[in-house]
């Protein structure tokens, strides 16, 4: 069983808090002094929900994060457009735009025609599971009347989350404008985890949409290894590769909630190449934090006792 514990905003201030251009490498957070296998390029946050922060590694300076954006879109229209339990939601339709962009060679898309309805819930996993930019943006229309009033939505949720060094530019991540930091972003994966229809869908490595061919594959082939239970991908040859991860890991007589963002791994480089390279240090990574658990919880209660 899953255990939800809230961090108290002293626990988690390094994590969140680095100032922008500040390289922070662990410094005050629960994994200094423990020899975890940090990315060497990019940026990267990491924390363990009722452990805490365990710093980070890279410049915190704002770096185009690809479709990792779709998990703010997804969380706008889940805020607006709420589900609960097994509901499906509204039913929306695909329009001509949509349709037509399904079949753009310069981005991921899924494969809709025009006039096709689907459920929110399929939209949402059309969006975050194939990473379907076509339908980041269809959301956006049904939702806000055009992708632009969307992205003030997207911003505003941003800024309510303390996302400070964060500026949403359009629904999909397309746009290199689009801008974060893995700070930030941490912040937005422990909302999401809170999540149960978020937190289902991105968990899925697969699903079969009535009216979609074939079957649908996560972008996220970490999913069911390492304890990897989530999030999202994200790949453009300015951002590099970028993934949001979630892993369940087992310690101290309980099942713990391991958070984790990536961003700007080898950037410049073809899409394929920056995210095989987003996933394969995460998974480094992952399985560090996995295996030092055990210690992370001693240094945690080491703190408590110095108090």
């Amino acid at each position: 069983m899953m255990w939800a514990v809230v961090l108290i905003a002293s626990a988690v201030g390094g994590c969140f808090g680095s100032p922008m251009g500040e390289a922070n490498t662990t410094d005050g957070g629960l994994a200094a002094g423990i020899d975890l296998p940090w990315p060497e390029d990019g940026q990267t946050s990491v924390m363990v929900e009722g452990l805490g922060d365990l710093g980070g590694k890279g410049e915190r300076e704002p770096v185009p994060i690809a479709s990792v954006t779709k998990v703010m879109t997804a969380y706008v229209i889940l805020k607006e457009h709420p589900l609960k339990g097994a509901a499906t939601g509204p039913v929306i339709e695909v329009d001509r735009q949509a349709a037509d962009e399904s079949s753009s060679r310069e981005e991921s898309s899924a494969p809709v025609r025009e006039g096709q309805r689907f459920s929110e819930r399929q939209m949402l996993e059309l969006m975050l599971i194939p990473s379907g930019n076509n339908i980041a943006r269809l959301l956006a229309r049904w939702d806000a009347g055009s992708q632009e009033a969307f992205v003030v939505k997207m911003n505003r949720a941003a800024a309510r989350l303390g996302m400070t060094h964060t500026t949403y530019t359009g629904a999909s991540g397309i746009e290199p404008t689009t801008v974060s930091t893995a700070a930030d972003q941490l912040r937005l994966a422990r909302q999401v985890m809170k999540n149960p229809v978020l937190r289902s869908i991105v968990a899925k490595r697969e699903v079969t949409i009535p009216g979609v061919p074939g079957t649908i594959v996560n972008t996220n082939t970490l999913l069911g290894r390492s304890g990897v239970i989530g999030l999202k991908t994200g790949s453009t040859t300015p951002a590099g590769g970028a993934l949001m991860w979630a892993a369940e890991a087992e310690a101290a007589g309980r099942t713990w909630l391991v958070l984790g963002v990536v961003l700007h791994q080898s950037a410049g480089s073809p899409p394929a190449t920056g995210l095989q390279a987003a996933l394969d240090r995460s998974r480094t990574l992952i399985d560090g934090v996995r295996a030092s658990l055990d210690s992370l919880i001693a240094a945690r209660a080491a703190n408590e006792q110095d108090r």
